[in-house]
């Protein structure tokens, strides 16, 4: 009798270790792969207008076509989910996260690589698009490989938790981008900057790749996924051809109402990490205050938000997903009505107060989301599921967010046109919620 309690005790451990081992891992993933992603936000604002589109034409119109490229990324990430989903409940979650990778950090390089407007004309711009398209394919397909190793091996009273470690790749993305162009900026003249500065953090990103493909290789798929498969290894089952159309036939309100939910993180937090770039730092915008400020500004509000992700995934695993999630969203709401404002101060302190608060409040939101999702759908079209919900969430939010600021302070002269932009995103994500069921004791292994 000892023996065998001595034998599961050690189990119930090495599991324990291998789901923090697992969490650990993710959180290095999506750290590297949104770093990638978030090189190009930051770019779109302070150097593709200049670079990449031509010089004749106005400041304000460069900006508008820059970050419509940086929406076509957006675009590409429900396409990354309908084909990683696919492989994902077909042939695994390490495979598909790997392979993501891989394509992420290709394509970064290469945009690192491109020849100016002023080299090759309109083919600058063209690459450009395309490169930033495999972008949105691969982080389409990252977000539920990540996140579906980090929950389906938690504890089942620790999946927010574990969850929200995958989840605070994207502030660490965010602090590894802004630290790698401030270093960049810091060290070089405006025009260095603008000549060949800008892509040394995009160069850099093949050996931050080549570091997460080093820890994903030595991790194996989830125990629910190995159970699923076991399963139709013994009974050999007919396959379905597309588990992505199993996915919209038997969850089809839970997918639309998931991408409700993620609409008010999609708006806020590209306001947060992109536009304000522009709005702080553009002469066509106003303020023209100094690129290292707004940088800085925006580097602060994503430090504060990787403990708020951890916290926020923590208490939905003691409280439940939909309460943190709904404060969350109508805090926000009241929150864009502050933002721009304490901008306007110029002021260090105050930007970053106003950003700060902005992220933290994001992140009641993004903490419980990775859990929230995959609780939602059966382990065999989890990862189709999932996927789907988050990128359709991020292309009706997050694409157009950058875009969409820039035109309503162009079409309106003020920012409040904005704050009630983030409002109305606010309301429908907490309406989503309020119409999905709560999820925290789900059985992922079913």
């Amino acid at each position: 009798m000892a023996t065998n309690q001595a034998v599961l005790a050690s189990g119930a451990r090495e599991q324990r270790i291998s789901g923090i081992r697992v969490a650990f891992t993710a959180l290095a993933g999506t750290s590297i792969e949104w770093y990638d992603f978030f090189l190009y936000g930051t770019a779109a604002a302070l150097v593709f207008p200049t670079v990449f589109f031509d010089q004749g034409l106005p400041p304000f119109v460069s900006l508008l076509a820059s970050f419509s490229t940086f929406a076509v990324g957006f675009i590409a990430r429900p396409i990354g989910g309908i084909l990683f989903g696919h492989f994902g409940d077909r042939i695994g979650r390490k495979t598909a996260l790997v392979t993501a990778l891989v394509m992420m950090g290709v394509a970064t390089t290469l945009i690192g690589c491109l020849p100016s407007y002023a080299i090759i004309g309109a083919a600058a711009p063209a690459l450009l698009i395309l490169l930033r398209f495999v972008q949105g394919l691969a982080i389409g397909g990252q977000w539920g490989g990540a996140v579906l190793l980090a929950t389906e091996c938690a504890p089942p009273n620790k999946r927010g938790l574990y969850g929200s470690f995958a989840q605070a790749g994207a502030p660490v993305g965010v602090i590894l981008a802004n630290l790698a162009f401030l270093l960049v900026s810091a060290n070089t003249s405006q025009e260095d900057f603008l000549l060949w500065g800008w892509r040394i953090p995009f160069i850099a990103s093949m050996l931050l790749v080549a570091l997460a493909m080093y820890v994903q290789l030595r991790l194996e798929d989830s125990p629910a996924f190995e159970k699923v498969r076991a399963t139709k290894a013994a009974t050999k089952p007919t396959e379905s051809k597309s588990p992505v159309l199993d996915a919209l036939r038997m969850y089809p309100k839970q997918i639309a109402l998931a991408a409700g939910a993620f609409l008010a993180v999609q708006v806020t937090f590209y306001i947060l990490i992109a536009f304000v770039v522009a709005y702080g730092t553009s002469p066509a915008l106003g303020l023209n205050l100094s690129r290292e400020t707004m940088l800085a500004g925006v580097l602060i509000g994503a430090v504060v938000m990787v403990p708020a992700i951890f916290i926020s995934g923590a208490l939905s695993d003691r409280y439940g997903r939909r309460g943190i999630f709904m404060a969350g969203a109508i805090l926000l709401g009241l929150w864009g009505f502050g933002l721009f404002p304490l901008i306007d101060t110029g002021s260090l302190l105050w930007i970053s107060v106003a950003l700060g608060v902005g992220q933290i409040l994001v992140a009641m939101m993004y903490g419980p989301q990775a859990a929230f999702l995959a609780e939602m759908f059966s382990t065999r079209v989890r990862y189709s599921g999932a996927s789907l919900g988050y990128q359709l969430g991020a292309i009706i939010g997050g694409a157009l967010a950058p875009l969409l600021a820039t035109s309503l302070l162009a079409k309106f002269g003020s920012s409040l046109a904005i704050s009630i932009y983030i409002a109305i995103a606010c309301a429908i994500t907490t309406v989503s919620v309020i119409l999905l069921r709560e999820t925290y004791q789900a059985d992922m292994h079913e």
